[in-house]
Formats: structure tokens, C-alpha cells, sequence
């Protein structure tokens, strides 16, 4: 009997395996990954602060007695001066976490570029849209995660550290921990972070679309033209209309999704409102505008290669 050409490249009639086929979310992850390798900033300069705040209390804690004393017998005093280090301790974690962010996001397209390490990466089986996406998660979600679980790490020192100091200074602990909520603490930080990165999210995506166009000095190209343009508008007829949006963009995501009331620290659940801040009309499109900047760095990455 005559073999056939199936045979004859297969003598064993062993049927032949396809390759496996990564799973779709693996490129993602692995890029994800290798930028958290390359910036290692990414959660060092978080974990540095973090550090320094505690220590920061550890010499609060030695006055705090004496402070106590000084404040005399007036609850709402006490209860400020042991509340305000616990409510104000992540709050540099987290600042450092969006200081991260806006220079990862200058640096994150243009040092591919710079280095000529883009031909390398394109050469690997991963597209430019995952590429743009894995830089555009660490400040969209890797860096929140990362202030979050630091700045609680944070506040649950320094609470320690204040409890340890009240019970050694002859106070009772009780004011402390009955005026922490401490359950609702890590929701209200959590909410925070994703809020910040929600609002915050055209900043970082003009910035990734600067980081895959410039050819040099990006942070320069990044800061000048918005700033112009506000200037511009002044000069030219006397509105602030561009200022305004920026500084709103700047800062206004605590007056969006926070109840405030005479700067009091914010810890309980009840200040949060969700509803206020998915009906504003900044978020969303905000939102829109980060998808176009997003799409154009996909563009511009595909079209790049070295400096």
C-alpha cells in the first residue's frame, strides 16, 4: 500500500498539536509587570514616606502627653489633637502616589524611544495597544493599590503608635478609638484613591500622549502649552475659563465626591457621595477625553521608533 503524504511527514499516525494559545490577559499582565520592574520608583518612593511619616510619629508620640495636658479638659480639643495625625497620615502616601504617577506617565513612552529599546519591544508578541494600556494601569490602577494598601499600613501605625503613647502618659486610649472609625476608614481610602485616578485620568493620558510625541524635553512640552493657553485667554480678553478647568481638574475631585463641612478630616462613610460624583458631567467626560488621548498614543507608538 502506497503512503500517503500524511503519513509520510507523520510515520508514528501521531495526529499533530497546535500550539497552545496564551491566554488573551497574559501579554497585559506581563507588561504590567515589566513596568514595575524597570520603575521601581512606582512603590519605593511610596513606601519611603510612608516610612518617614511613621517615624514622624513615633517623635509625636513622645510630646503627645504633655499636649494633652496643655489642652486641659475640653473632649473636642483632645479628640482633635489625637484624630489629626491618624486622618492626615496617608495623605502624603497617597500625594506621593499621584507625584509618581504624573512623572511615570512623562517618562513612561519617551524613555522607550530614547534608549532605541522600542525596536526591541515591538519585535515581541505583544501590540502596541497593550503596550500603551500596561503604562497607562500603573497610574490608573497599580498606583492607587499601592497608595491605598501603604496608607492604611500607615494609619494603622500611627494609631499604635498613639495608643501606645496615651496608655505610657498615664490617658485612657478610649476618646482615641471611640472617635476612629476604624472599619470604615479603609472604604473611605479605597473609595479616595479610585476617585482620584477616575478624575485624574486626562491628566495622566495627555501626559502619555506628550511622552509618545516628543522628542525631547517632554515634561516641558507637557507643562508650557496648557499654561500658554490659560495666559493667552487672559490676555487676549480678560476670562480664565482655560485656568479655571485646569485648576478644577487640579483639585476638584475631593468637592465632587466628598460631603465637607468646615475642613473637617474625612473617615466615615457617610461623607462619601458616590451619586454626586458619576452624575457630573466632568467625570464623563473626562473619562472620553482620557479613551481619545489613550487611542492617539496607540497611534503614535505604532509610528515611533528611536530618537
Amino acid at each position: 500500500m502506497r503512503p500517503t503524504s500524511e503519513t509520510a511527514r507523520n510515520p508514528a499516525g501521531l495526529r499533530a498539536v497546535p500550539p497552545a494559545t496564551p491566554p488573551r490577559g497574559r501579554p497585559l499582565y506581563w507588561s504590567v509587570r515589566r513596568e514595575l520592574w524597570e520603575n521601581r520608583a512606582v512603590y519605593l518612593a511610596p513606601t519611603l514616606v510612608g516610612a518617614v511619616v511613621v517615624i514622624g510619629c513615633v517623635i509625636w508620640a513622645f510630646v503627645l502627653p504633655a499636649r494633652l495636658r496643655a489642652a486641659g479638659a475640653d473632649p473636642a480639643q483632645q479628640e482633635a489633637i489625637l484624630v489629626g495625625p491618624y486622618a492626615g497620615a496617608p495623605a502624603a502616601v497617597m500625594l506621593t502616589t499621584f507625584l509618581v504617577g504624573f512623572f511615570y506617565c512623562i517618562d513612561a513612552l519617551y524613555r522607550d524611544r530614547r534608549d532605541g529599546t522600542i525596536l526591541f519591544w515591538k519585535s515581541q508578541p505583544v501590540s502596541d495597544r497593550t503596550a500603551v494600556l500596561a503604562k497607562a494601569a500603573i497610574p490608573l490602577a497599580v498606583l492607587p493599590l499601592i497608595g491605598f494598601a501603604l496608607g492604611w499600613v500607615t494609619q494603622l501605625a500611627v494609631l499604635l503608635l498613639t495608643t501606645v503613647s496615651l496608655v505610657a502618659g498615664g490617658f485612657g486610649a478610649g476618646l482615641l478609638w471611640g472617635s476612629v472609625p476604624l472599619l470604615q476608614q479603609p472604604l473611605v481610602m479605597l473609595y479616595g484613591m479610585a476617585v482620584h485616578a477616575l478624575w485624574f485620568a486626562p491628566i495622566y493620558g495627555w501626559l502619555l500622549v506628550v511622552s509618545a510625541w516628543a522628542r525631547r524635553a517632554p515634561l516641558v512640552w507637557a507643562v508650557v502649552p496648557p499654561l500658554a493657553a490659560a495666559a493667552f485667554e487672559f490676555v487676549t480678553s480678560g476670562t480664565r475659563h482655560v485656568g479655571t478647568s485646569l485648576r478644577h481638574r487640579m483639585t476638584g475631585a475631593v468637592p465632587e465626591a466628598f460631603t465637607v463641612v468646615d475642613d473637617a478630616p474625612i473617615l466615615r462613610l457617610a461623607q462619601l457621595d458616590p451619586a454626586r460624583f458619576l452624575a457630573s458631567t466632568d467625570v464623563w467626560v473626562g473619562g472620553l477625553v482620557a479613551a481619545l488621548f489613550l487611542l492617539a498614543c496607540v497611534k503614535l507608538r505604532q509610528r515611533a521608533g528611536p530618537l
